[in-house]
């Protein structure tokens, strides 16, 4: 008689016997194969885990022990994305030191991890607010400043007033703030920015050479958005001012019949305008939209500029000039050359306006371009990175700012530069930092010059940290180098990352930080991840996201406590394809639950045999294959599927030999690794290495195929797969059942051979 599965016994036993054990630490010195496998790590918010979360954690879990039982030396870590917006934003709110919120919510998360089995090296745990992982961040910027690639700016950016600080492209949400929903405004701050468009073409060329998802791939391109194209030049009737404008289009410059700036270029205010009031007016109505309502709009809005006239370079007409908040200042020169027989914007305000549409018989690029003195160049979406965060929880930038030598770096040997304990830490609003007003941190001296000086108060952004920790992760201890070298030429680069909701700022930003990194000779490798898995989101059962805020969060910890850690993994890995978004189930979990007790019941009953069970072979050799197989590929739910049907071929023959039986708790291991490694000691069985498949036992000897007289299931045969329609055909004539039905020489035989026979007479 089967015992009760006790999950709650079993489970903390194994789980307890791996930390002992250290199980699952990695080896910087072996001699297998390297395997590192890494998930997107988490920022640890107030809210704590749900249980979706846990899914790409699953999967790393279930990837790792396949590849650890194939012989490879497997690196598995956690860490913890911890600086930022949202860490600081929850302090804020239930008012606590965004270091202790951080130190409380990473020790929530911890606990809930714990409960679910998975084989991290903890040993290698890595946080992003730590002073000796941070002071690395600070040197990677400094070499970047160094290098030229950080530089001080003045120019308008994303402003965020509900969040009072400035943001990157990337951190919006369409038109708001991607943390709050506010909507953002512009506003000129002195910051800094890295020159990420410097690395524009490399990002582009490199990702041919990746294997990530197509869609992934296609996101980074378009958010880079190269476009070639030609410079020219239109000089402004009786001024010395000109307008520069970038066209992939030149061959249509003899169409071109008025012109737009954007109502922030800086011509704007520099012509002579006549209707200097009405234009003033519209530019400061524009800078009242957002970039997404400007381009969107369908009622297309401008006013001219009286007395201003650009001459087109290529016939010498003098054409309008107009200020319209469809042309936006961050795109090309803000300028563009109208050509409204071309372009369906421009033909819509040309229609509004009643500007001329003239039909051209168009030019060849190359010549005219050099007919007009124009250049060739190349355009992109992309915009260098603004880096700076009017904000107190991140990391500080290591640049001390002198009336003599202006920006000066600070020397490596003082990293890291301490982020300043504080009482109170709310944004100033004013485009300063809260760390402004610590004077005694703030006043220094210039390491150049030995004068009075004053540090660098803006913070860093959350995607500093985020940018680089995986390396960190290969050696996370070394208090010289950001890593050594011999270390991550051994285990770079991450072979397969795991994650979601991050297609564009975080890969984008880290392949950005890599490829500096190895043009400075810090790492080997062109790319930080060779192989890339997204996720699709577990949604509460109602279809909604889950958050507090619909009252729809499930806890895995709760979860657990109900069903058990292996039915909670192979449940969020059976609920449908990984890539794809689905939505909780309780009557789901249910039916895994039952599976997970029949494996039980099969386990401590007396069903094991000394020899093989003749009739379990080949779908035993199938389902192995299958599995490791469904397992490389991500296809999780076709490997619980297909050891499901093995289980219920198992019972049904109610026996099964103690080889098969390993070979079974083998492969369900990586997926419920307590109830696998129980039921392997009771049987006194070895599963700690992946099973081989029998190539010679995939192919059954026989299959019983189903035959149709007229159409209609008649009997069935048995005969080889690979046998001849007149083998089948003989068969059928030579069983009592079927050939009764048979009157004479079929007139048509349908044959499909291993699957079905019809036989119409």
């Amino acid at each position: 008689m089967a015992s009760e599965y006790d999950y709650k016994k079993i489970e903390k036993k194994w789980q307890d016997t791996w930390a002992a054990s250290s199980a699952f630490k990695a080896s910087d010195d072996s001699s297998k194969p390297k395997t590192y496998v890494l998930d997107m790590f988490p920022y640890p918010s107030g809210e704590g885990l749900h249980v979706g979360h846990p899914k790409g954690y699953i999967a790393t879990d279930i990837y790792s022990r396949h590849m650890r039982m194939r012989g490879h030396n497997v690196l598995h870590p956690m860490g913890w994305d911890a600086f930022g917006l949202p860490a600081e934003n929850f302090a804020l709110k239930n008012k606590i030191h965004p270091r202790a919120a951080v130190e409380q919510n990473i020790a929530n998360f911890k606990e809930q991890l714990a409960h679910i089995g998975f084989d991290y090296d903890w040993s290698r745990e890595v946080n992003t607010t730590d002073p000796a992982f941070y002071k690395w961040t600070q040197w990677i910027f400094l070499q970047m400043f160094k290098k030229g690639l950080a530089y001080q700016s003045n120019e308008p950016i994303n402003w965020c007033p509900s969040c009072m600080t400035g943001l990157a492209n990337e951190d919006l949400d369409g038109d708001v703030c991607e943390r709050c929903g506010t909507k953002v405004e512009k506003k000129s701050l002195p910051q800094w920015v890295l020159k990420i468009t410097n690395y524009a073409d490399r990002m582009l060329q490199d990702l041919d050479a990746l294997q990530w998802p197509e869609y992934i791939k296609e996101a980074q391109r378009n958010w880079i958005g190269k476009s070639e194209g030609a410079e020219l030049e239109f000089s402004i009737s009786n001024s010395q001012f000109s307008i520069k404008v970038f066209t992939t289009r030149p061959d249509t410059l003899f169409g071109a019949t008025y012109m737009v700036l954007a109502p922030e270029h800086p011509l704007v205010a520099q012509l002579q305008i006549e209707n200097r009031a009405e234009v003033d007016s519209y530019v400061v109505a524009s800078k009242a939209k957002t970039e997404i309502e400007r381009g969107a709009a369908k009622d297309k809005t401008g006013v001219e500029l009286k007395g201003i006239k650009a001459i087109n370079p290529a016939n010498k007409e003098e054409i309008p000039v107009f200020v319209a908040d469809y042309v936006l200042w961050g795109y090309g020169t803000g300028a563009i050359m109208a050509v409204p027989a071309h372009d369906e914007r421009d033909f819509e305000f040309a229609k509004k306006f009643n500007l001329p549409v003239r039909e051209i018989e168009l030019e060849d690029s190359k010549k005219i371009v050099e007919k007009v003195g124009g250049t060739w160049t190349v355009n992109y979406k992309l915009k260098d990175w603004v880096f700076s965060r009017q904000r107190y929880w991140g990391e500080p930038i290591p640049i001390i700012h002198c009336p003599k030598d202006g920006a000066v770096a600070v020397p490596e040997d003082q990293l890291p530069v301490l982020l300043p304990e504080v009482a109170s830490y709310e944004p100033s609003g004013t485009g300063e930092s809260p760390l402004a007003t610590i004077t005694e941190w703030v006043n220094t001296t210039c390491p150049t010059c030995g004068g009075p000086a004053k540090r660098e108060t803006n913070t860093m952004p959350q995607w500093a940290g985020s940018s680089w920790y995986y390396l960190r992760f290969m050696d996370p201890h070394n208090t010289e180098a950001l890593v050594d070298t011999k270390k991550e030429k051994y285990w770079a680069p991450v072979d397969v990352y795991v994650g979601g909701d991050h297609a564009v700022r975080h890969l984008i930003y880290a392949r950005f930080w890599h490829k500096f990194l190895y043009d400075i000779g810090a790492v080997s490798t062109i790319e930080p991840f060779a192989r890339l898995e997204f996720l699709g989101f577990i949604l509460a059962e109602d279809g909604r996201k889950m958050s507090k805020r619909y009252g729809n969060v499930i806890d895995p910890t709760d979860v657990v406590v109900e069903h058990g850690a292996d039915v909670f993994r192979l449940y969020e890995m059976f609920m449908g394809p990984f890539e794809n978004t689905t939505a909780w189930n309780p009557a789901s979990i249910s039916g895994v639950g039952r599976f997970v007790e029949r494996v039980w019941r099969v386990g401590t009953s007396d069903v094991l045999r000394t020899s093989d069970v003749l009739a379990l072979d080949t779908l035993l050799e199938q389902t192995v294959k299958k599995v490791g197989d469904d397992i490389e590929s991500f296809k999780f739910n076709t490997a619980v599927s297909q050891m499901m049907i093995l289980l219920n071929a198992i019972e049904k023959e109610k026996m099964i030999g103690k080889g098969q039986w390993q070979k079974f708790l083998s492969i369900l291991l990586p997926f419920a690794p307590h109830i696998a490694s129980e039921l392997a000691q009771v049987a006194g069985i070895d599963i700690s290495a992946w099973p081989a498949v029998d190539t010679g036992k995939l192919v059954a000897d026989t299959v019983v195929m189903g035959v149709q007289v007229n159409g209609k299931l008649r009997g069935s045969i048995e005969l080889a797969p690979t046998a001849s329609e007149k083998e089948a055909v003989a068969a059928a004539k030579n069983d009592p059942k079927i050939a009764k039905w048979l009157t004479g020489e079929p007139t048509k035989v349908v044959y499909v051979a291993g699957k079905i026979l019809n036989l119409v007479v």
